[in-house]
């Protein structure tokens, strides 16, 4: 099992499904890695599937039908069996053929897309569950490395101008908009990368949640490259 993430706190490192699912959160751990160096070959699995948008749900259907030499049939049944995995366990995995994510422009002192560190937020206990096969990975953050973006006093204060209710609500207003889900690194963070082929469990933030929720950002994609994504 690779351990090139084991040295770090914020990380546990299993070796099966099993464990990635059974592990608790605990402390300052809030992301489990399945660390795994895959077989077989993703690109070609990407080179041979159909972007309709920027982002293109795979079925398992369109997988099926792909003509695939050996290398990429390998690729193939590994996505399929992580697809089943977490099927089994309960969760509603997705497959994705991206292109780019859309871009928040809306305001230009504040971004809350998928490109901007941010936490998942859940009303019920759940996680996040993430694989790169193929192009540009995801960040993590160490939450001690990270500052919300609305309690930077500039963004909170032109926050404050942008809303027009009651004061009483200010703090409503800010989690009804997600604006409260977005984070600023801090000078000299150094974020995780979360390497290809690794199956990443990473912590929500809801009721019953023990630990912090895990900061986290899609990447820039790579030019001229498409990501092939599981997420759930």
């Amino acid at each position: 099992m690779d351990n090139k993430f084991s040295d770090d706190s914020q990380i546990g490192v299993v070796s099966t499904f099993s464990e990635l699912v059974n592990t608790n959160f605990k402390e300052a751990m809030n992301a489990i890695c399945w660390s795994r160096d895959l077989a077989g070959d993703f690109r070609e699995i990407v080179s041979k599937l159909q972007l309709k948008e920027n982002i293109t749900e795979v079925s398992i259907e369109d997988l099926l039908l792909l003509e695939l030499s050996e290398k990429g049939n390998t690729a193939r049944e590994i996505i399929l069996n992580d697809l089943q995995l977490l099927a089994d366990f309960g969760a509603l995995p997705t497959l994705n053929l991206l292109k780019c994510y859309q871009r928040d422009e809306e305001l230009d002192f504040l971004s809350t897309d998928v490109y901007s560190y941010h936490v998942d937020r859940s009303p019920i206990g759940t996680d996040t569950f993430l694989c790169t096969y193929a192009g540009a990975a995801s960040d993590i953050l160490p939450n001690h490395q990270a500052e919300q973006k609305i309690l930077i006093p500039e963004i909170r204060e032109k926050l404050k101008k942008l809303y027009d209710g009651p004061e009483a609500e200010f703090e409503s207003f800010l989690k009804d908009y997600f604006f409260d889900l977005h984070y600023q690194p801090k000078p000299n963070a150094n974020p995780i990368n979360l390497g290809s082929g690794n199956l990443w469990r990473l912590a929500v933030e809801h009721p019953s949640q023990q630990v912090l929720p895990c900061i986290h950002r899609a990447p820039v994609e790579n030019d001229g490259e498409y990501r092939l994504l599981l997420i759930c």
